[in-house]
């Protein structure tokens, strides 16, 4: 019998890329070289969505079935033309965030056993003041994929309204995800505001399909809009990026004329080689040279308008942040103390 290679290069991006332990398998029937061809095979529009982006690796040394980690700093023995970007957490620590220049950033870091890609709403030219507003559209148990698409588009409609234009994409789960190029003058704090202002809104025109309850147990069969997604240090999937789950599947950028079409099973790390060769990059007006970028002032007064007209000011945060400032009590509704005179 053969014995296998323990390492290869292979060429990404004009660079030669060390792979240790090709055969590993990352995937049920996927190895590691397999992994790594595959981010060099849509690296170009992949790296259109990260590039310049302080980017967390979700890592699995030992492939989906083992243990991860979020990998929040740069590795110990990075290569010398790896960049990367100081990034700030809400606890006020600071870390050195790898910061994709180039294809081969993304084949190095499948050679590390990453499967996903999170980047930051950032550009490394400024990290606290994000030029992405995401949207997370988060299936309940009791709905489906179908019911976030019909959110999705309501969502654009709103958009549309406002003068805005939004780039969706799969989860690579049961959800959606929607982007908006935006002025980067805003703080995470107003940015993710602005994402409650919309989630609000489309949760008035769509009652019983959309909710923006943190608590579970308030949220009933809706689709979830996650504005805590906008939060400094929440990340959602990047584009292309493959899914930590068996089938491999990946998050991907769709028009809206195919969204209606599309299952999130469709796109996987060995369909979606072809489907980048054969169809144009739906999110180039996102991420390309030149792509508009939208003001959030609409949305920031209608914020303002919910918190004055209706008492509907900001919403929980996260359990691991440090309290904010008009942060309503992070208790769930069964457990909180009934308000007494």
């Amino acid at each position: 019998m053969a014995k296998q290679a323990e390492a290869l290069e292979i060429e990404a991006g004009g660079r030669a890329v060390r792979v240790s332990s090709p055969a590993k398998v990352m995937f049920p029937g996927v190895t590691k070289e397999d992994l790594v061809r595959y981010y060099i095979a849509v690296g170009e529009p992949m790296l259109a969505a990260v590039r310049d982006r302080p980017v967390t690796l979700r890592r699995f040394p030992d492939g989906v079935e083992g243990e991860s980690f979020f990998a929040k700093r740069v590795p110990k023995g990075a290569p010398a033309w790896l960049e990367s970007v100081q990034i700030r957490f809400p606890s006020g620590r600071t870390a050195d965030e790898v910061c994709p220049t180039e294809i081969a950033v993304l084949a190095w870091a499948a050679n590390l056993g990453t499967l996903e890609f999170h980047p930051w709403p950032v550009s490394k030219a400024d990290v606290e003041h994000p030029d992405q507003m995401r949207i997370d559209f988060d299936p309940q148990p009791g709905t489906s994929f179908r019911d976030a698409v019909t959110a999705a588009h309501a969502a654009r409609e709103l958009l549309g309204e406002l003068g805005m234009t939004g780039f969706v994409k799969t989860s690579g789960g049961r959800g959606l995800h929607l982007a908006v190029r935006i002025v980067p003058e805003w703080d995470f704090i107003r940015v993710r505001r602005a994402v409650i202002a919309l989630g609000r809104e489309l949760e008035r025109r769509l009652p019983k399909l959309v909710t923006t309850s943190w608590w579970k147990e308030e949220r009933g069969e809706r689709i979830f809009i996650d504005y805590n997604q906008a939060a400094r240090d929440r990340t959602i999937v990047a584009a292309y990026s493959a899914r930590a789950v068996p089938a491999a599947t990946v998050s991907a950028p769709v028009s809206w004329d195919e969204l209606d079409d599309v299952e999130p099973g469709d796109f996987t790390i060995a369909t979606m080689p072809p489907r980048c060769a054969a169809v144009a990059d739906p999110h180039a007006g996102l991420n390309g040279p030149g792509a508009e970028a939208y003001r959030l002032d609409q949305l920031l007064e209608m914020s303002a308008a919910d918190e004055r007209d209706r008492g509907l000011g900001d919403l929980p945060y996260p359990p691991d942040y440090p309290k904010m400032p008009g942060e309503p009590p992070r208790v769930q509704p069964s457990r909180a103390r009934p308000v007494t005179s």
